[in-house]
Formats: structure tokens, C-alpha cells, sequence
């Protein structure tokens, strides 16, 4: 595998979903840093990749999609009861079993968030969209199709969506990356 043609389609999806997400004002130009949920990416990519790759083959967007929502719920999590929750190894396993794979997102949006509505939907659209852009990318790289190329960017792209996820639950619970400007001076 080139860890170069990786690196560098994972920023390409960066720099989409950044771009996408600002513009809908779903985060702040500055991205919020939260190393306890970042942490936690290796456990959960590890127990999703089998579920998320088996699925990929006729639901692209929804294998891409789902990761977002679990960077969102992780996000929730860390705000709610990071002592409880942060010794858990089971993330993933949870969040699907609340109400099984197919319908992760109602069990993150609804149970989870508490979004109902029109803030159900429109998170839900915004997932989607942002699968659908990465799923784009993924067919518009020129990589094989099985090739470990094509797994690494598979993986740099869940990676990204997580951090994502992560990123646009923050900033709807409040934590907004603002300069900090100690003499008040502007």
C-alpha cells in the first residue's frame, strides 16, 4: 500500500468535509480537539471494519455514514459522563445493538442525541450528504477496487468522518473553538 496516495486522499476528504460542514455552519472554522473520543478511533474502527466493509458493497453511503454518527455519539458521550464511559472498550457494539446495524442512526440520533424533528432531520441529511461526498471520492480516486490502496482509503475516510462526527456534536453541545485574546483588545 502507498501510505502516500492514503495521507493524501485522506486530507482530500478533509478538506471537503470541512469546507461542506463551515459552509452549513455545522462547525467552527477552528476544529475542536477532544483526545479522549480521538483515542477511542483504534478500538472502534477495529470492531466496525467487518461490519462496515461487508456492508459497503451495497450500501456505500450508509457504511460511511454510520461511522460519522458514532464520532457524534462518542462526542455525546465524552460531554455526558466521560468517567463513566471512558475505560469502555465496547462503543461500537453498543450503539449497534441498541437497535441493530441497519437502523444505527435512529438508535444515535433519536435515542442517543435526542434530536426528533426537524434537528433529527437535518442531522440525518447532513450525514448523509457528507457519506455521499466521501462515497464520490472513493469511486473518483482511480484506485483498484480490493486493492489495499483502496482499504487504506477506505479507513482514512471513516477515519475522517468520525473525527468529523465528533466535531459537528461538539459544536452543537456548545464547545466552540473561538481565539483567545487575553487584553480584551481586538
Amino acid at each position: 500500500m502507498d501510505p502516500k496516495t492514503v495521507k493524501e486522499f485522506q486530507q482530500k476528504v478533509h478538506d471537503d468535509l470541512y469546507k461542506f460542514l463551515l459552509d452549513k455552519k455545522a462547525i467552527d472554522a477552528h476544529l475542536p480537539e477532544c483526545p479522549d473520543v480521538e483515542e477511542k478511533w483504534d478500538v472502534i474502527s477495529r470492531a466496525y471494519l467487518p461490519d462496515g466493509i461487508r456492508e459497503f458493497q451495497e450500501f456505500p453511503v450508509t457504511s460511511l455514514g454510520w461511522m460519522m454518527l458514532i464520532g457524534m455519539a462518542m462526542a455525546y458521550y465524552w460531554d455526558t459522563d466521560w468517567e463513566g464511559n471512558s475505560a469502555r472498550e465496547d462503543f461500537y457494539e453498543a450503539l449497534r445493538d441498541l437497535k441493530g446495524y441497519d437502523n444505527l442512526d435512529e438508535a444515535v440520533v433519536t435515542d442517543i442525541l435526542g434530536y426528533d424533528g426537524e434537528k433529527g432531520e437535518k442531522v440525518t441529511e447532513d450525514v448523509a450528504e457528507c457519506a455521499s461526498r466521501v462515497y464520490t471520492m472513493l469511486t473518483h480516486n482511480h484506485i483498484e477496487p480490493g486493492s489495499p490502496e483502496a482499504f487504506g482509503c477506505y479507513v482514512a475516510a471513516l477515519h475522517e468522518l468520525y473525527l468529523m462526527g465528533m466535531a459537528v456534536e461538539l459544536n452543537a453541545l456548545g464547545y466552540h473553538m473561538t481565539p483567545y485574546n487575553p487584553s480584551g483588545l481586538n
